[in-house]
């Protein structure tokens, strides 16, 4: 049998390790994280190293490690458009497409996790206001739905995307499974852009890129017409006017108060009555 595990007894190991293990603790780590990813990327930019640094080599190895090298520039902010392009014109349409879809569902699980595991704590009681209640009740209680809405409409930021699911209580299945298929419209139309950028004018680029022009234009108009749907006041409710102010109630007096008491007969009163009745004798 192995061993319990002891546990530290120091008081000080106890407030350091409790210390490092809070949520405030774990959100500045993925804030020096996230920090870290975007300096490199603008010191290095990997993008390029992938669309024409990369070996010119085939098979599935190639595309395997192409989709792992993805994952990664995903999770460290590197526009996906220029990876999915990259990757048509490297391996083609077929292999591109299985590259980029590969390479964003890995990038979108590693910021799901980086997210759950250092932020989820720290940032949930922050979720205030109506409309944050109501996109993290959206992502919690309709998780595949709602994630394979943002990902098929390509407004929406895709780490700004992973980040908020990774803060609500969606689930790693439903968020991995609407990538996987939400992505591959958008995805396909860049790879088959990327895949004939030698000939321009083939019907498959000019459709690619229309779809990608249709898309983007759709997703604006979309977000123009949300925001001003939630700025707007709900159907049918009108602001309340203000209550009257009521005049003062003034106490009742009661019956024995207001009746006036009899005032006492006076002491000398038996001594005129009987004098006046002598004098009368």
């Amino acid at each position: 049998m192995l061993a319990p595990v002891p546990r530290p007894t120091d008081p000080f190991a106890v407030r350091c390790s409790r210390a490092l293990l809070s949520p405030r603790a774990r959100l500045s780590l993925l804030a020096l994280v996230l920090l870290t990813a975007g300096t490199l990327v603008l010191l290095y930019e990997p993008q390029r190293l992938l669309s024409s640094g990369w070996p010119q080599t085939g098979g599935a190895g190639a595309v395997l490690l192409y989709a792992s090298a993805y994952g990664l520039c995903t999770a460290a902010f590197v526009p996906r458009p220029v990876l999915n392009l990259a990757a048509g014109a490297l391996f083609g349409a077929a292999a591109g497409l299985t590259a980029a879809v590969a390479g964003t569902v890995l990038g979108a699980g590693i910021a799901f996790t980086l997210g759950r595991v250092l932020g989820q704590d720290a940032l949930r009681p922050l979720v205030k206001g109506r409309w944050l209640q109501a996109a993290d009740g959206q992502l919690s209680r309709h998780g595949f739905r709602s994630m394979l809405a943002i990902r098929l409409f390509p407004g929406v930021p895709f780490a700004a995307a992973n980040y908020c699911a990774a803060v609500s209580r969606m689930g790693y299945v439903p968020f991995l499974l609407a990538t996987a298929i939400g992505t591959v419209p958008n995805t396909a139309a860049y790879v088959v852009a990327g895949a004939q950028a030698g000939e321009p004018g083939s019907p498959a680029f000019l459709i690619s890129a229309g779809f990608i022009v249709l898309s983007g234009l759709g997703a604006a108009v979309v977000a123009w017409r949300k925001r001003h749907a939630l700025r707007r006041p709900a159907a049918g409710t009108t602001p309340a006017a203000p209550a009257a102010a009521s005049p003062p109630v003034l106490p009742l007096a009661s019956p024995t108060a207001s009746a006036p008491a009899p005032s006492p007969a006076p002491a000398h009163a038996p001594a005129l009555a009987s004098a006046s009745a002598s004098d009368m004798g």
